[in-house]
């Protein structure tokens, strides 16, 4: 449960650090399982996942390991996505009793060489209505500034969705918003950080000596329809908290996928070739 300063905090500056969500060995475990994943996805295909555009922000060749719908590969993350812990925190933001899944992405940014993801908002990748869509982060290790941390700008949530450029995965021009006049936001193992799919973020490289391993989850409200029928994915309309009043629309929209979806990863979890990043 949020504090209402808490709340207050997010509604003026689109994000909030969520310290000790989970004990550092519940994130030590989730991220043992998390490793094990993709060591398994590599054994079938490319798990690589890392944005044409990072070369904007280093000229290092880097890498990003990936994995969409780990829901679907370990029930320990199934347990995760409803945790109460998140969900209830989830929905005092949404300002919604019912949290609904769009869609989770497993990053690890290996050591020395993770990929950093140039400032952008998630809304141009799955754009809605009425702006509900939020992500929350998990953190399964520690994010120092020198892991490639994500990175903010306050209040950017305000100024609704901001124009961007589309070649190498949606992305704002580095000149006007370079990752250094960001605010980073370093994180402990279990920490989730909470922020608007409008407001302005991104990461730099991992130059330390470990792996940065995180959980994205975006999450709206149900009632909060999709402006267009764009990344869709097979974990998309799961209920995390409440119910669905929407009855039978999720269903509906699942069942056809139209011909300028955004093309998304293979039914075994490889990279996405577009989607949200941090």
């Amino acid at each position: 449960m949020l504090t209402q300063e808490q709340v207050d905090f997010y509604r003026e500056n689109g994000y909030l650090l969520v310290q000790g969500m989970f004990s550092a060995e519940e994130a030590a475990h989730f991220r043992e399982d998390a490793h094990a994943l993709i060591a398994r996805l590599q054994q079938l295909g490319e798990v690589e996942a890392t944005w044409e555009s990072a070369k904007e922000v280093t000229m290092t060749k880097t890498s990003l390991l990936h994995c969409h719908n780990v829901q679907f590969h370990d029930a320990g993350f199934t347990r995760l996505l409803v945790d109460d812990r998140l969900t209830s925190a989830a929905a005092q933001i949404i300002d919604s009793p019912n949290v609904q899944l769009h869609h989770n992405k497993l990053f690890i940014k290996p050591p020395e060489k993770g990929s950093p993801f140039p400032m952008h908002q998630d809304v141009p990748f799955f754009p809605h209505d009425n702006h509900s869509m939020i992500a929350a982060v998990v953190h399964f290790d520690d994010a120092p500034l020198e892991k490639g941390c994500i990175r903010v700008v306050p209040g950017t949530h305000k100024q609704g969705p901001i124009p961007h450029v589309r070649e190498g995965g949606w992305h704002l021009p580095l000149d006007q918003y370079p990752l250094e006049s960001s605010l980073a936001c370093p994180a402990k193992a279990g920490d989730v950080l909470f922020f608007s799919y409008l407001t302005v973020h991104g990461s730099g490289v991992n130059t330390s000596s470990e792996a940065r391993t995180t959980l994205l989850i975006q999450m709206r409200d149900p009632a909060d329809p999709p402006s267009q029928l764009v990344h869709l994915s097979r974990g998309q309309g799961m209920m995390l908290r409440g119910f669905d009043p929407t009855t039978d629309t999720a269903g509906k929209v699942h069942a056809e996928k139209p011909a300028d979806a955004m093309p998304m990863g293979g039914a075994m979890g490889g990279a996405m070739t577009m989607g949200g990043g941090m």
